[in-house]
């Protein structure tokens, strides 16, 4: 009789777990990197797999900074919600740093909430053919923004993921934002290649080598950003894609 009690018990236990422990998945993930920036992680699935997004928020004195937006619709406002549960700040100003959708999708959303949202010219030309979210304020050149304690300067390479994509560089405390544009320290390859520049990729990632000497943090949207050496690997795959292009 007991032993009947406790397979009961453990057919219920197990049948919990898989109806319920299934479905809370983590949706928002946020980790601190240093002083005042954070990541944030949100997920989508692309062609079935579920993908990680990660972004980055900056406290300041006057305001938070956000870097691109949530992947996950559904996590437009809890990230805001999370950011002033935890830091009692409220977000005052976003950039997205290329078109796709995994950077620009909270664009619209965030305006609407009265968040100053920024993309550059070339990033708004490429987000209205492409049917994608715009900004608000347009960077016709590379750009320094100070803004509380903070100064960072956006700043575009060249072509590579795409043909918009911008990085940001905070020069006092070495922290690269690379976005899309750069892969992890252990990827097999450089990604979606559909709107790349296989021919400049090489390029641009050396220009990126030059404009932020010995980053002390390379924060990447698709992989883990606490390996510092991805910047190299990424240099190295794309003179290899560089190579196998020019045949």
């Amino acid at each position: 009789m007991l032993k009947t009690i406790f397979t009961i018990t453990l057919t219920f236990s197990l049948f919990l777990t898989f109806a319920f422990g299934q479905t809370e998945e983590t949706k928002l993930k946020i980790s601190h990197l240093t002083d005042d920036f954070y990541i944030y992680t949100t997920y989508s699935t692309y062609e079935g797999n579920q993908i990680p997004a990660n972004g980055m928020y900056l406290l300041t004195d006057n305001g938070v900074v956000l870097f691109d937006t949530p992947w996950d619709t559904t996590q437009f406002h809890p990230l805001l919600d999370s950011i002033k549960l935890r830091h009692n700040k409220s977000v005052d100003l976003c950039i997205a740093t290329h078109w796709h959708s995994d950077r620009t999708e909270g664009l619209e959303y965030y305006r609407d909430q009265g968040i100053k949202t920024y993309t550059t010219l070339l990033t708004d030309e490429l987000s209205k053919k492409n049917n994608k979210k715009r900004a608000e304020f347009l960077m016709s050149t590379d750009t320094v923004f100070s803004i509380g304690q903070y100064s960072f300067e956006v700043y575009y390479p060249g072509e590579g993921h795409t043909a918009d994509n911008i990085i940001i560089w905070f020069s006092k405390e070495k922290i690269l934002y690379g976005g899309c544009l750069i892969k992890g320290a252990d990827a097999e390859n450089l990604g979606y290649l559909g709107d790349a520049n296989v021919l400049e990729y090489e390029n641009t990632l050396n220009r990126v080598q030059q404009k932020c000497p010995d980053p002390k943090f390379i924060i990447i949207s698709h992989s883990d950003w606490k390996n510092v050496n991805s910047l190299k690997h990424s240099i190295k795959l794309a003179k290899k894609l560089k190579k196998n292009n020019s045949k």
